[in-house]
């Protein structure tokens, strides 16, 4: 059985289009397949949206994405595991990918990202440059990462020490487990924080690792990207 998890806080707008993609992806595929949404600590119909989709709901209300994640974990009764963010979309060819490279000895992995609607010029910038530093460094983005059960059980799960970052410090530790396989094939996922926050934001908070480290990961505190109330974005992640 696959085990699809997708933690979601907050995600009635895009969970039901992430929902719809994963079950197309997976019905040519010819395997069991399990759906399980982490709702944590949502205030509007992310659960609703989840069950309406067959997602099974698990409610937490921890606003740490790797508790979150590795919450899913724990319930899931598949091998692999595929987390797949809640404003990601998947394809039957990510997916092929995905169990082909598991069948060649990969032990976990990801994808190549693609991002919808229109965004500003230092975030088209700055894809380029992730994308060519996360491949290079075999680092997988967090928006849809794959590992057998037993690489992510020896690798400790998510750290849960960081409120970000957790999927960079997870693939170093799966890197040290088997070989990590990057797929050609792209997800897609939504460029809201792009258009939500401003490049003077990001390089605020790139300041604040120069001068704190990791230990700016620690915290909540300088980490609006990914835990400051969400802003509006009009309908062009839609």
């Amino acid at each position: 059985m696959i085990s699809f998890i997708v933690p979601a806080h907050n995600e009635e707008r895009l969970l039901g289009r992430t929902l719809i993609a994963i079950h197309d992806a997976a019905a040519g595929i010819g395997q069991p397949y399990e759906v399980i949404v982490v709702d944590d600590a949502s205030g509007d119909l992310t659960s609703a949206i989840g069950a309406q989709h067959g997602a099974k709901i698990e409610r937490v209300a921890y606003r740490h994405i790797s508790r979150t994640r590795n919450a899913g974990a724990r319930i899931a009764s598949g091998d692999p595991l595929i987390f797949v963010d809640a404003d990601t979309v998947i394809s039957s060819r990510v997916l092929r990918g995905t169990l082909e490279a598991l069948q060649r000895g990969a032990v976990a992995g990801g994808a190549l990202i693609a991002v919808d609607g229109w965004i500003p010029l230092y975030g088209r910038v700055l894809l380029k440059i992730t994308g060519v530093v996360m491949r290079a460094g075999g680092l997988i983005a967090g928006c849809y990462l794959f590992c057998t059960r037993a690489a992510f059980d020896a690798a400790g799960g998510f750290d849960e020490s960081v409120y970000a970052a957790e999927e960079l410090v997870l693939s170093r530790r799966l890197a040290r487990i088997g070989r990590i396989a990057i797929l050609e094939a792209p997800v897609v996922t939504s460029g809201r924080k792009l258009r939500q926050h401003s490049g003077w934001e990001l390089v605020r908070l790139l300041g604040a690792l120069v001068r704190r480290g990791s230990g700016v990961l620690r915290t909540r505190d300088d980490l609006a990207l990914w835990y400051g109330k969400r802003r509006n974005d009009g309908d062009r992640d839609v």
